[in-house]
């Protein structure tokens, strides 16, 4: 992320100046080489999962694609259920993944190509008409795939805490809080979430 973001945080919020001075620089870097089909795929295996576990079954996934890096959405008529299914996903999730690919398809989810000329909150309205996709997993695709600056997910657990650590609160705030403190973050809501999921890691490591 720019330094200019680093300016601006450090300007308008103590706690982020000092958040800045102990972490370091942000250190976010989009891949941008993955497609809307993929980051979607990749996030509903994140949902109610830690990293390892999630990591873990979409190496099995992968896997029922031989010479592949990932699946394309035409790629999953050739699998069956039971398939998916062995590689650890849930068969919620596994509805969702296949809605995923007919939404990609279909033109609901768009292209690589077609996503970056979209808002954010155009990116937010199409993806979440798909099944098992919430407002959430969109704002993890708009950060970690697009690096969009002005992402603050504040229904996010580890956003929450962190700043219920960052901020000395004795209760963790509600995503209305977060989002409400984070006013003064704007433009820059993204690099902030990122040194709260610092925060929140730290904390975490210390029980």
């Amino acid at each position: 992320m720019t330094p200019a973001a680093l300016k601006h945080l450090a300007a308008n919020d103590p706690v982020m100046r000092r958040l800045i001075r102990e972490i370091g620089r942000c250190e976010l870097v989009p891949e941008m080489r993955r497609s809307p089909f993929q980051s979607l795929v990749q996030a509903v295996a994140h949902q109610q999962l830690n990293g390892p576990a999630a990591n873990t079954i979409l190496t099995r996934f992968k896997q029922l694609f031989p010479g592949r890096r990932f699946p394309r959405p035409e790629d999953l008529a050739g699998v069956t259920d039971e398939q998916i299914r062995a590689c650890g996903f849930s068969f919620a999730k596994i509805a969702s993944i296949r809605d995923i690919a007919a939404k990609t398809l279909a033109g609901v989810v768009p292209t690589s190509r077609q996503i970056v000329k979209l808002s954010d909150n155009e990116i937010i309205e199409r993806l979440t008409e798909v099944r098992g996709v919430g407002r959430w997993t969109v704002e993890m695709l708009l950060i970690f795939q697009l690096g969009r600056p002005d992402v603050l997910p504040a229904d996010d657990f580890g956003v929450r805490n962190g700043f219920r650590h960052a901020y000395k609160k004795r209760d963790l705030p509600t995503p209305k809080e977060v989002l409400a403190h984070g006013e003064r973050w704007r433009p820059h809501g993204t690099t902030a979430a990122w040194y709260l999921w610092r925060v929140a890691d730290a904390a975490r490591k210390k029980k």
